[in-house]
């Protein structure tokens, strides 16, 4: 498949070369710029990877409601919607919860290594944000653990040297409500300063599935000196979600509104707090420090809706994170830069978790009682070392190479706080527990790119890059039934890419095929009655993803994404359990997934939007979007699927003089029944639904001084 690829991309490259010459990154004629792949900005044409922006424009006119209405526009990137802002994330990889995935704000981990979470960006203001670049694969030299299947870097806005502000509210569907504000401006000759609000809460659109959050950022940019800049960031969100459960294919197909969790069962109240100061020091016109002390603070308090019915419990997790970035950049010649950095990450951190008992009536979840028992009460103390170094170099004016290393240090130091009468099982379910010690993982992570300007409006781009992820705290000192956990092994990737990039009259152009072996996979499983953790195996994800902007007129402008992909087990084997009544006989033996599909992986991504500015009527703006999401196995025995679907949304802008702007958004025009997550245990017949957002109406009014 590769192969056969590889030669269409290169044809297309080769009929592309005798199209005009002349210059244009973008259909506007704006060079794209994109700061992730080194906290400096870089054109995208001299990128050996796969990079997609979102700008300003796009976010304001999308008006995310959910991070998947936004981020689902990017080629091979599918995020889907669990409730609320909760959600789940494909790129080159199936739809999972795994840590293959980083998070950044303005370039800094959300999170540390070792506490991700697949709901990760509701802690982030998306909708208020100024700026959006997905990484696909692995990143560069900058970034190590989770920087596998992709990275997210989601950038404020800066604050402008006028006051200005922005106040936006909105009502929907199923009780929605939020509101947006935004004022900005000089506060003296040195400081400019911006402040963000977001308040946002929903009903819901299935039953007791309220949703509510609250989330601001302060913003101080500070010139000291003609060498010296300044910019602070502190931001704060706070999520409280009600929790939202699976159906079965009866309930989903007549009743796709009800909820099995009723009241605080499967809910989750989540408040992180980030502050960080970005210096900037010019040593002379070629070369630059840059230092980035910064603070996290973290609060989790969950009740694992996964878990309600085999060992239901609530789930506490706390930690703060004290860091420094440290990076110096050189322009050392006209043809050669070079980068090199410290990381620091000191994170203490505490787990707690209580059994309790659940209230149901019928198949509902209604109520619990604490049970008094302490099943974890665990402090994992975590400390990162990590230094990097990148250099890029233009071999000539067609020949760019780029070459990078990372190298990061580890440990955790993990005391067990329970007292050791406290058993570790009771009855058919255990909950192990690892003697107090400390860990370490250690992961070199060499990169190679390269790109080949085919003309002044082409290039061509390939890489080979190495990435990992160490098992999650969680994983390693949360084992349950699970034995040696400590003994995991961090989970490691190679991924190749070849692409071409095009910028012509009016029209941009991206595609890209790549190669991604993952090795000793982290998975859990179910077995019996008990949840265990083990490093499974090998896993190879390959695939296509093409990207075409183009500016039709000067009133239409028509956008296209794609994605196939082919995603199989290479070497994936576990213990597998099945009791009656689902078996009969029981069966307890060891599995081999190698040649199956992997699960919950759609084969095709689609979307598409053509948009429509009449010259007869300033101001207004239109959008018409397709979405696809293809055919998936719902489990590692390929034995049943999920049949994918297509959804049609339609978006209206209307700029009323200076000050004024009404927007409308229709979601899901066509009422599609569909699921957002479809999925079985392996042995089990039981398909497990999650309902998607039924046609939606959003009206918004925006005044902007």
């Amino acid at each position: 498949m590769i192969s056969n690829i590889c030669l269409a991309l290169m044809a297309m490259s080769t009929a592309a070369s005798d199209m005009p010459t002349k210059v244009a990154a973008a259909p506007d004629g704006v060079e794209v710029m994109v700061v992730t792949s080194s906290r400096q900005a870089q054109a995208l044409t001299n990128l050996a990877e796969s990079v997609a922006v979102l700008g300003e424009d796009s976010i304001q006119n999308v008006s995310p409601g959910h991070p998947a209405e936004l981020l689902n526009r990017v080629s091979g990137v599918h995020v889907n919607d669990l409730g609320g802002e909760g959600h789940m994330t494909a790129i080159r990889q199936p739809i999972t919860t795994g840590g293959v995935y980083l998070f950044l704000e303005d370039g800094l981990p959300t999170r540390p290594t070792g506490f991700f979470n697949h709901n990760g960006l509701y802690e982030i203001d998306m909708p208020n944000s100024g700026r959006v670049e997905v990484t696909k694969g692995p990143g560069s030299a900058l970034y190590g653990s989770d920087a596998i299947g992709g990275i997210f870097n989601i950038l404020t806005l800066e604050p402008t040297d006028q006051l200005s502000g922005r106040l936006q509210a909105e009502l929907g569907s199923d009780g929605w409500q939020r509101g947006l504000m935004a004022v900005s401006g000089a506060l003296n000759a040195q400081h400019r300063a911006r402040l963000q609000l977001n308040r946002t809460q929903s009903d819901g659109f299935r039953e007791e599935a309220d949703y509510q959050r609250f989330s601001s950022s302060l913003r101080l940019d500070s010139d000291l000196t003609p060498q010296l800049q300044l910019k602070t960031l502190a931001s704060f969100g706070s999520i409280d979600q009600s929790g939202t459960s699976g159906l079965n294919q009866a309930d989903f197909t007549s009743n796709p509104r009800k909820n099995r969790f009723h009241g605080d069962m499967g809910a989750r109240d989540v408040q992180a707090f980030r502050l960080s100061t970005e210096l900037r020091y010019q040593l002379s016109d070629r070369s630059e420090w840059m230092l980035t002390p910064f603070y996290r603070n973290n609060r989790s308090d969950l009740m694992p809706s996964w878990m309600l019915t085999y060992d239901p419990v609530l789930q506490s997790t706390r930690f703060s994170s004290y860091g420094l970035l440290t990076q110096f950049s050189q322009q050392a010649s006209a043809d050669f830069n070079w980068t090199a950095g410290l990381d620091l990450d000191v994170t203490p951190a505490t787990f707690r978790e209580q059994q309790i008992s659940i209230v149901m009536q019928e198949d509902i979840f209604v109520d619990y009682q604490q049970t008094g028992r302490t099943n974890y009460h665990y402090d994992a103390d975590q400390t990162s070392i990590s230094p990097y170094a990148q250099l890029q170099w233009f071999a000539s004016d067609q020949w760019i190479l780029s070459l990078g290393a990372r190298y990061d240090w580890f440990e955790v130091d993990y005391t067990d706080r329970l007292d050791p009468s406290v058993p570790q099982q009771v009855g058919r379910t255990t909950w192990l527990r690892p003697e107090s010690q400390r860990i370490r993982y250690q992961q070199l992570s060499p990169k190679f790119g390269v790109v080949y300007k085919l003309a002044s409006n082409q290039q061509l781009y390939a890489n080979r890059r190495h990435a990992f992820r160490v098992p999650s705290v969680g994983q390693v000192f949360r084992p349950g039934s699970s034995q040696d956990t400590t003994e995991l092994k961090p989970v490691t990737a190679i991924n190749h890419e070849l692409g071409w990039r095009a910028q012509l009259d009016g029209l941009r152009l991206d595609a890209s095929v790549y190669d991604l072996q993952i090795k000793d996979d982290v998975v859990s499983y179910i077995d019996g009655n008990t949840r265990k953790v083990i490093n499974a195996g090998q896993t190879s994800h390959r695939g296509l993803e093409l990207m075409a902007s183009w500016q039709l007129s000067d009133a239409w402008t028509w956008n296209l994404s794609g994605t196939f992909t082919r995603q199989k087990y290479r070497d994936f084997q576990y213990l597998f359990s099945c009791f009656p009544p689902a078996c009969v006989p029981a069966i307890n033996e060891t599995r081999n997934f190698a040649g199956f599909e992997v699960g919950k992986a759609p084969r095709q991504l689609w979307q598409s939007s053509l948009s429509y500015q009449p010259l007869s009527m300033e101001g207004l703006w239109l959008e018409l979007e397709w979405q696809q999401v293809g055919r998936y196995y719902t489990d590692e025995t390929n034995t049943n699927t999920y049949p994918g679907h297509d959804l049609f949304h339609l978006r209206a802008r209307y700029q009323m003089g200076e000050h004024w702007q009404l927007a409308i958004r229709l979601m899901n025009l066509t009422d599609k029944n569909y699921s957002t997550l479809t999925s079985n245990q392996v042995g089990s017949t039981d398909i497990d639904y999650r309902p998607g957002m039924p046609r939606s109406v959003f009206v918004s009014a925006t005044w902007q001084f």
